[in-house]
């Protein structure tokens, strides 16, 4: 079939984005556009989701990043169906300066429209091709990026499926998707500077997940105890014979190998600041479900780093505004930080994306190790299995 979007993709482009105009499908409600397609799994609209918990999610989520340790971005969004609210949010640090814009909106009823704010990104081809398109804005910041994928992506799920014997609202936490890694081109202005990325030079990964639960709504929508996404920590690498993602190892498309691997143990020893204990370097050691292991090495390049908060995770730190939590009308917002400074720093750590050189069998590129501060650094002090001080 070549490149060529299937008869389906086409009519649903053609009818979710010629006409912007949803006033009539409001007064249809739950019904959509989407509904006239013969897509559907449940006796419910698309529009419906399976649960009624409000912390129901969908989300995307990618990291880029180029091999010089310049310039980094972060780029994520999520409907809440059940709370009709969309957000997303772009995070560009370039040279040690970070530059966040984040944008909140109505979700209404085209659940096929990404578009919120500035930010507007595209699906050109499901699970191969995305468009991820920033535009101009007060913070100085935009880019026009196309994401090729190189991994196979396969579908799990983290914690399990929906239990339908609790009440309504009471869900358990339950996150599914897929993930990947890729690479980019196309270029990125800053401050006025516009920086072309020539096709290799620029790479990253990326992630589709969905479910109930993940933060969503901040401290007043947690139900129980809420799990802490990644605790243990993220890393995102790709190596030409390997790559790491989380806990699992992906494959080329292609690959002769079925499905994924598997890290089955991991044991970290790592460095951090001593006056913010932010992440610096590390070596951890990775035990692939094949009995191989991997010794993997990292670097913190500068103070390129990707501060989550600013993406909502953790709460902004201005206004402490979580993922799902804002529930005023239509907004875009953002700012600017100086990473060099230690006082902005500890103000902005939470989740933290850091680009660094990785080194493994004598190979070297770059990634993204996420340990989650300050809960490395405590683990680490703590001496708890699989974790230590380098």
């Amino acid at each position: 079939m070549g490149n060529e979007p299937s008869h389906c993709s086409a009519h649903i482009n053609s009818m979710t984005h010629d006409n912007d105009d949803d006033t009539h499908f409001a007064e249809q409600f739950p019904l959509t556009a989407i509904d006239d397609h013969m897509i559907h799994q449940t006796p419910d609209p698309i529009r419906i989701v399976a649960s009624t918990d409000p912390r129901f999610f969908e989300r995307y989520w990618c990291v880029l990043h180029d091999d010089t340790g310049d310039l980094m971005i972060a780029t994520g969004g999520s409907f809440y169906p059940n709370l009709d609210r969309a957000e997303a949010y772009a995070i560009v640090t370039y040279q040690g300066v970070q530059r966040s814009v984040r944008a909140f909106r109505a979700l209404g009823a085209d659940r096929m429209d990404m578009h919120v704010g500035p930010l507007k990104p595209r699906i050109v081809r499901g699970m191969r091709e995305w468009q991820f398109v920033l535009d101009e804005n007060e913070w100085d910041i935009s880019f026009d990026l196309n994401w090729t994928d190189t991994k196979r992506q396969i579908y799990h799920a983290t914690y399990g499926s929906f239990d339908h014997s609790v009440p309504a609202g009471r869900q358990r936490d339950v996150n599914a998707g897929f993930e990947g890694f890729g690479v980019a081109q196309g270029w990125v202005k800053v401050a006025g500077e516009r920086i072309e990325l020539a096709a290799g030079s620029f790479h990253g990964t990326r992630d589709r997940h969905w479910g109930v639960g993940r933060g969503v709504g901040g401290p007043n929508l947690q139900f129980g105890r809420a799990l802490k996404a990644g605790w243990i920590g993220g890393n995102w690498i790709s190596f030409p014979d390997f790559s790491i993602w989380g806990n699992i190892v992906l494959y080329d498309l292609g690959d002769k190998r079925p499905g994924m691997g598997k890290v089955v143990r991991a044991q970290r020893r790592l460095r951090f600041e001593e006056d913010t204990r932010i992440f610096k370097e590390g070596e951890i050691d990775y035990t692939l479900k094949d009995g191989s292991v991997k010794h993997v090495k990292f670097r913190r390049l500068g103070y390129q780093t990707a501060y989550m908060r600013c993406g909502m995770y953790g709460g902004t730190p201005d206004k402490a505004i979580y993922q799902g939590a804002y529930f005023g009308p239509d907004m875009v917002e953002g700012d600017k930080y100086d990473l060099s400074q230690p006082d902005v720093r500890r103000l902005l750590c939470a989740l933290n994306e850091h680009h660094c050189e990785i080194s493994c069998d004598g190979q070297v590129t770059t990634g993204i190790l996420q340990p989650l501060e300050p809960d490395a650094y405590e683990a680490c002090a703590a001496g708890l299995p699989g974790w230590s001080f380098l």
